[in-house]
């Protein structure tokens, strides 16, 4: 074994002084460069048998070059969650990769480990979705996002005038009201306008189950929901379709949401739960939390970069306006996550240490 202090001396005798140096041939260069290595790496090896690895060898960052790649699912506030995040680690020297994937099918990608992050998971939409991939063990809950989420049947204030009795569910069933919300893709059915269809909510099936006389239409994106919303609204055109919160349209917008049977999950479990004896999904849906998510595999090879996941948090009035920023004063996302970045250092600061 070669003792580390011999090895120094040598290289720093005068029989291996400047002059000797010049004169080394490139092999000889090369194995003196290949035995500091070596002793470089004995010493280390030492240190960690000992349980005293350096402080600068504990902190390295990033410990793999490998890309993390974070999941892209479409929406403006996810997207600006997972840039802000992924610009973060770059600070840290990580190698980032932001890759599209669909909302509920980012799952199957976490599993597998072809996905390292996922976009948070809301359960409105992805309760039984994040339950079985936690459950397979391979993916990781990484807690939750900070923010409490809504998501449902939602209404402008003056769609009452046309169907008294919101919001409660059943003032939806009134022939008035399926008529003023009729339109000309949809009649003499009423209209609900919904998510992309990626978005998952189990609309078609609660309109089946409480005998709606409403035909579901997919908006392509969420700005294209948010803009018919919008242009309804100016024309006080009756409507009833998917919003959330935290989200700038029904804080800018005086509306309501519907109110169902409150949910419970027998309600998506258990027929005989609820109105209809015969069908599931005859409630709303669940309210809760905005949940962090990741391949459980890539903690042992990033520790670091999920440390700062796992610390990650925003709260609701944040995410509103980092929303309101991107779909109404039309700032790229990209943009909206490097301002929040350069003007929050205080906050995003103690999640590196």
């Amino acid at each position: 074994m070669i003792e580390p202090d011999r090895f120094d001396r040598y290289s720093r005798t005068e029989g291996v002084g400047r002059s000797r140096r010049a004169s080394m041939t490139e092999g000889e260069k090369t194995m003196i460069a290949t035995m500091r290595r070596l002793v470089a790496r004995v010493g280390l090896a030492v240190a960690l048998a000992a349980g005293a690895m350096p402080d600068d060898a504990r902190a390295q960052v990033p410990e793999s070059a490998e890309p993390i790649k974070l999941v892209m699912m479409g929406y403006s506030g996810d997207n600006i969650i997972m840039l802000i995040y992924g610009k973060l680690l770059q600070k840290l020297g990580y190698t980032v990769e932001w890759t599209p994937a669909d909302y509920l099918g980012q799952f199957a990608g976490l599993e597998t480990g072809d996905l390292h992050i996922g976009s948070p998971g809301w359960d409105t939409t992805a309760k039984a979705a994040l339950k079985a991939a936690f459950d397979t063990g391979n993916v990781l809950n990484m807690g939750k996002m900070g923010i409490p989420v809504q998501e449902d049947w939602w209404y402008p204030l003056y769609v009452k005038d046309v169907c008294p009795g919101l919001p409660d569910w059943n003032a939806l069933k009134e022939p008035g009201c399926v008529e003023a919300l009729s339109v000309a893709e949809t009649s003499p059915r009423a209209r609900f306008l919904s998510g992309p269809i990626e978005w998952g909510g189990y609309d078609q099936e609660r309109i089946d189950a409480l005998g709606l006389d409403f035909d579901v239409i997919h908006a392509g994106s969420d700005g294209a929901l948010t803009a018919d919303f919008v242009a309804a609204i100016k024309r006080k055109q009756p409507i009833v379709g998917w919003t959330w919160q935290p989200f700038w349209l029904p804080t800018l917008y005086e509306g309501e949401f519907v109110e169902w049977p409150a949910y419970e999950d027998a309600c998506y479990d258990d027929p005989a739960w609820g109105p209809n004896p015969d069908l599931a999904y005859d409630c709303g849906r669940p309210s809760g939390e905005m949940w962090k998510t990741s391949w459980a595999g890539g903690e042992a090879i990033w520790p670091k970069a999920y440390a700062v996941w796992r610390a990650f948090q925003l709260d609701s009035k944040t995410m509103g306006e980092l929303v309101y920023r991107s779909d109404v004063d039309g700032v790229a996302t990209e943009v909206v996550a490097d301002e929040w970045i350069a003007a929050n250092e205080a906050i995003w600061s103690p999640w590196l240490q």
